[in-house]
């Protein structure tokens, strides 16, 4: 029985270290993207190496910042119990999931075509880089809102070989969306980086102040997908999405106050979930329909 268990027990360890639910942030808004560039389906070679460069690139970025982090993560009484801090896994297994993660984000880039394949190290740069950004500015949340928003732009990439403009303008709004949720996220570790020279905005303005940029970057990321329907010519049936998208956010914005956390962890995983399912969905039901 051990021989079986013990390997089904590290690969939760490993998807709980990596936070491989939180997949659900980039992935339904890449699949967005790809679906509006193909006006359609895309050919399924391309979706398979789309997930495989959405999760690998997650993958190691996500396992760096377990690595990079480390040491503050031992002193966080929320995040002691973490994987490397608490010796459940090594950080030179961490660091070969990082490897073989960026490796193969790397491949999916190359298999798609030459300007995927050429952009690949900007992007893992990109999402390496972040796990260091606490350490000197508290734009890091804006710093995160770009690792995510690449997704769409590489996604459009992927299907027409092509930087277009509708996918910038969805991946603005991606990376104010992220923003605008890790700005709630880290309402809980404000003591905690104030004392130990980490910066965020809540540590730097305070609950208040913070919690009104992130509805601020909420508010421009929904006129960012109002501007991507426009640019696609999309129909009524996106714009009921992006409808549903803002009570979700508003829903959001309601659950947290300067006064009470509480429920931070329904607003951050479970309601940003609805939110980029639910644009899927739509979108999937426009384009198709």
């Amino acid at each position: 029985m051990n021989v079986l268990t013990r390997p089904v027990r590290q690969i939760r360890i490993v998807l709980e270290m990596i936070k491989f639910e939180h997949t659900v942030f980039a992935l339904p808004f890449t699949l967005s993207s790809a679906l509006v560039a193909a006006g359609g389906l895309p050919e399924w070679r391309v979706t398979g190496w789309i997930l495989v460069a959405v999760v690998g690139a997650r993958t190691a970025a996500m396992g760096f910042n377990r690595i990079a982090d480390a040491r503050f993560d031992a002193l966080n009484p929320r995040t002691v119990s973490r994987a490397i801090p608490s010796g459940l896994v090594s950080v030179f297994w961490a660091s070969v999931l990082v490897v073989v993660s960026a490796s193969l984000m790397v491949l999916a880039a190359y298999e798609l075509n030459h300007l995927a394949f050429s952009l690949s190290p900007v992007a893992l740069a990109a999402v390496l880089g972040y796990s260091y950004s606490k350490r000197f500015t508290s734009l890091s949340h804006l710093w995160l809102g770009l690792c995510l928003g690449i997704a769409p732009v590489g996604a459009w990439i992927a299907v027409t070989g092509t930087i277009g403009v509708p996918s910038l303008v969805l991946s603005f709004g991606v990376a104010l969306w992220t923003a605008g949720f890790d700005i709630i996220y880290a309402l809980q570790d404000a003591d905690f980086d104030r004392s130990h020279g980490l910066h965020s905005i809540p540590a730097w303005l305070g609950s208040r102040k913070a919690l009104a940029l992130s509805q601020l970057s909420h508010v421009v990321m929904i006129s960012m997908l109002v501007v991507f329907g426009l640019l696609c010519k999309l129909e009524t049936i996106y714009y009921l999405g992006v409808a549903c998208v803002t009570g979700f956010l508003i829903y959001e914005h309601r659950l947290v106050s300067p006064n009470d956390i509480s429920r931070i962890d329904t607003a951050f995983f479970t309601l940003n979930g609805f939110v980029s399912l639910g644009f899927l969905a739509f979108v999937v039901l426009d384009v198709l329909l």
